[in-house]
């Protein structure tokens, strides 16, 4: 799969796509890289300790958050997006579920887009990516956690939204399914999707895996934000374990280093 100018081998190892929310509000780091010069000194951070892509959000999508317009988040995205565009030539992914977002971003140099809402929130969505020919993360969720059978629902869902981008004309191979871990989903939902990461295989598409620091760590270990780190790599190991082809963390170094003690495991074993 190419993103950007970089070629990723998704058979050879998981690569790691780095955080950066330039939000007041986010969850974990917010108001923390709202300025340029703080933003390009986390991406410069996170480069080094082993990011291959940089995921940039510009609304929070935490619990009970509240949506903004999209010229603010416009405002406060494009900027970054431009500035790192200057300063690196590490592909770059927007965080985004509105259009105009998103063709804002893509006009400015952003490699691919990641889609919380699966191509479902905004009508024109689907049409934006498939005519800048970038590839999207599309993600499951829905309004409330109701199914009627939890895991084939999900997966009914997540084959809707590719239904959709390959209706818009976007290429398959531009296509990356994420089973969104902390939306719509329960406790016990989410304890059950890590647990059969593996059924996402069967669309044969790369799978991305998205557990930093979300509840699902914080309700396990009973721990704040904050104290997330080592359940977050204990996810993103069982993630390659389970063939996942790409993480998205806050911590990068440190999952980092497990992902690569994890895959010389199991190289070892094949």
């Amino acid at each position: 799969m190419r993103i950007g100018n970089r070629e990723f081998n998704l058979s050879e190892k998981t690569y790691i796509m780095g955080i950066l929310n330039v939000t007041p509000d986010s969850f974990s780091d917010g108001g923390k890289f709202n300025s340029l010069d703080s933003a390009i000194s986390r991406v410069e951070q996170m480069i080094k300790d082993g990011a291959d892509i940089i995921d940039i959000g510009g609304e929070s999508t935490r619990p009970n958050y509240v949506q903004i317009s999209e010229e603010e988040e416009i405002e406060r995205v494009i900027p970054i997006v431009s500035e790192l565009k200057k300063h690196f030539d590490t592909p770059i992914s927007v965080d985004t579920y509105k259009s105009k977002v998103a063709k804002a971003a893509l006009a400015a140099g952003a490699d691919m887009i990641n889609d919380i809402w699966g191509l479902k929130y905004d009508n024109n969505m689907a049409q934006v990516i498939s005519s800048y020919g970038v590839p999207v993360c599309i993600m499951h969720n829905r309004k409330e956690a109701r199914y009627d059978d939890f895991l084939t629902d999900v997966l009914n869902d997540i084959q809707e939204s590719i239904d959709i981008g390959i209706k818009a004309g976007i290429n398959r191979e531009k296509l990356i399914v994420d089973p969104g871990i902390g939306f719509a989903k329960t406790y016990e939902m989410n304890l059950t999707i890590m647990n059969r990461l593996e059924q996402l295989k069967q669309f044969n598409l790369p799978v991305l895996l998205g557990t930093s620091r979300k509840s699902i760590i914080g309700l396990t270990l009973d721990e704040p934000v904050e104290n997330r780190e080592e359940g977050t790599i204990a996810t993103s190991v069982m993630g390659v374990m389970k063939g996942c082809n790409f993480v998205r963390v806050h911590n990068v170094l440190g999952n980092h280093r497990a992902i690569k003690m994890t895959e010389a495991i199991l190289r070892e074993h094949k």
